[in-house]
């Protein structure tokens, strides 16, 4: 029954409901709801109750392919590109440096395990997956997987991705939690933009008659399918195309103020989310036999890693914690969880600088992917 897609529906849209009534009616109300929507996927996928990574249904395929970019496409129809004007730059350069962070963790995880043993001649292949996938999400980490016919490799692929789910799904916990945390160390200044509430304002009651709800859907299908057209003729990812459609229309202040298109938007985050934690399956990394633990620990490794390096340079350069957070989850999870986790901060203000940060590691991940595994 787990398997039938309107089950699946079901559950994901109780849980979002759950999750936020919850955080706004009891004493969970101290979680922010993306983190609350991941932790309840997680304890249902782990439970059996939805499906999980190892059984993955086509709905959660969907998920990924449409939902995902939506969420980001009716996001940015609220931003506008004056924004940049302070909080590009300083999230570009942590960006890059989450980024320096990873390559050096795949680095130092290689020292920590014996890799021959391990992944045996697929080493450097693996190395570049890793460095792929954690500096702009997992469609680098499947580029270069395909390009070395990695997924022919059954335990060490599926363990390699059961590590990856579970360490993105506990990164997405940490880097919410961040930002408060090194506070209490470091009150680093806190970068804000004028009206940056105003821009992403919302509410509950957004009243959205069937004239609007069929243009904005229109107007969000139709980037998308032209997105994916002028992706399969040119060199250029999708989401990258996606956001410059959405940021050209944003400009335009009729489209930017379309009623129920945030609301939208952060509904397609949190479904989204509720897959990500549904995807975080701890038992499945037992079938991979032996090698699980050093998988695992190669794969932790390299989070921490980049953790530790964009944190030191954060303290040292007095880098606004947000930035550094939201930064390192374009890096480890991609743009949709970077959007997410701007969303989780309240800070509307760097919508646009954490698509931005996840586009370009889309762009640039797979490029690094294949150069580290060249190089090692």
């Amino acid at each position: 029954m787990i398997q039938e897609p309107i089950y699946i529906l079901t559950v994901l849209c109780g849980l979002i409901f759950i999750s936020e009534w919850l955080t706004k009616h009891t004493f969970l109300r101290h979680i922010s709801g993306p983190l609350l929507v991941i932790i309840l996927g997680a304890v249902l996928a782990n439970f059996g109750l939805i499906p999980s990574a190892s059984n993955a249904s086509p709905v959660y395929s969907a998920i990924f392919s449409y939902v995902a970019p939506a969420s980001i496409f009716y996001l940015l129809l609220g931003v506008n590109l004056k924004q940049l004007k302070k909080a590009g730059m300083p999230m570009l350069v942590a960006f890059v440096l989450g980024a320096a962070g990873t390559t050096l963790g795949v680095i130092v995880a290689l020292q920590l395990i014996d890799y021959k043993t391990v992944f045996g001649a697929h080493y450097a292949a693996i190395a570049g997956m890793m460095t792929g996938t954690y500096t702009g999400g997992s469609a680098n980490f499947n580029a270069v997987a395909l390009h070395y016919d990695i997924v022919r490799e059954g335990a060490i692929y599926t363990g390699i991705v059961v590590a990856d789910n579970i360490v993105t799904a506990v990164w997405m916990l940490v880097t919410l939690s961040l930002p408060v945390f090194m506070m209490k160390f470091r009150s680093n200044p806190v970068l804000q933009m004028k009206d940056g509430d105003k821009i992403d304002a919302h509410t509950e009651r957004e009243h959205v008659g069937p004239l609007r709800l069929g243009l904005m859907l229109f107007i969000g299908l139709a980037a998308m399918f032209v997105s994916d057209k002028l992706a399969a003729i040119s060199d250029i990812p999708s989401v990258l195309i996606l956001t410059t459609i959405a940021l050209v229309l944003a400009q335009w202040r009729l489209v930017q103020q379309i009623p129920g298109a945030k609301m939208l938007g952060m509904f397609s985050v949190y479904l989204f989310l509720v897959v990500v934690g549904a995807f975080c399956e701890v038992t499945a990394l037992v079938e991979v036999g032996e090698h699980a633990f050093n998988i695992l620990l190669f794969t932790v490794a390299i989070v921490l890693v980049h953790g530790l390096f964009l944190v030191t340079c954060g303290w040292l350069f007095r880098t606004d914690w947000s930035i550094i957070a939201i930064a390192s989850q374009a890096n480890i999870g991609g743009a949709s969880t970077a959007l997410a986790l701007a969303k989780s901060f309240k800070r509307s203000d760097l919508l646009l600088p954490s698509i931005l940060a996840g586009s370009l590691g889309t762009g640039l991940g797979t490029y690094l992917g294949f150069l580290v595994a060249g190089l090692v």
